[in-house]
């Protein structure tokens, strides 16, 4: 890995305050401009070259990597490899801490906060189904049985999932409680 991948960003700079190596993207990014083909092709180019050089350091940089575009216009890059579980780590924690360390590499190095999301194997689609899946269920059993039900602790992301796709249920309330690692999503009945 490249020691400019691993420098650390000084304390009074934030990561949009960083010049970056394509200021003309950044500008357009920045300006609100529909960004081009090549504009988003050179940007998921950034992304998957830090991607295989941090891969490099779990001896599967040449691990095919599928790039399309989220619902929400976010790049995704999805590792296909066999043998990569270590990246997705107890209840996809480690692959959230790879997502954050690949969000702020590219961010240095564009200039500007793109919206990047890593996957292993399609483990987070299939997460996301599960939870979505889950939340409909506890909704459903808290209005049959007209009490509170709370979800297992959660991640800040796949709470959002589930306030995400509980939002049109009139019947019933969300919300999150508690301190992370713990914090849960409580629905309430109306």
């Amino acid at each position: 890995m490249s020691e400019e991948l691993i420098e650390e960003i000084p304390a009074e700079e934030s990561v949009e305050e960083i010049a970056g190596e394509y200021p003309e993207i950044a500008r357009r990014y920045k300006a609100g401009e529909e960004l081009t083909d090549e504009e988003l092709d050179t940007i998921a180019d950034v992304a998957i070259s830090i991607v295989r050089d941090l891969l490099g350091f779990f001896d599967a940089a040449n691990s095919p990597i599928d790039e399309y575009e989220g619902d929400e216009g976010e790049l995704i890059l999805d590792i296909t490899a066999p043998d990569l579980a270590v990246l997705i780590g107890r209840h996809g924690r480690t692959l959230e801490s790879l997502q954050t360390i690949v969000s702020l590499l590219v961010s240095r190095k564009l200039g500007f906060r793109y919206p990047v999301s890593i996957d292993v194997e399609g483990y987070k689609s299939r997460r996301h189904d599960k939870v979505v899946n889950m939340a409909h269920s506890a909704a459903s059993r808290a209005v049959a049985q007209g009490r509170t039900v709370n979800l297992p602790p959660m991640s800040a992301y796949e709470r959002r999932l589930v306030h995400i796709a509980l939002r049109d249920d009139d019947r019933i309330d969300t919300h999150s409680e508690g301190t992370d690692p713990e914090r849960r999503v409580v629905i309430t009945v109306r």
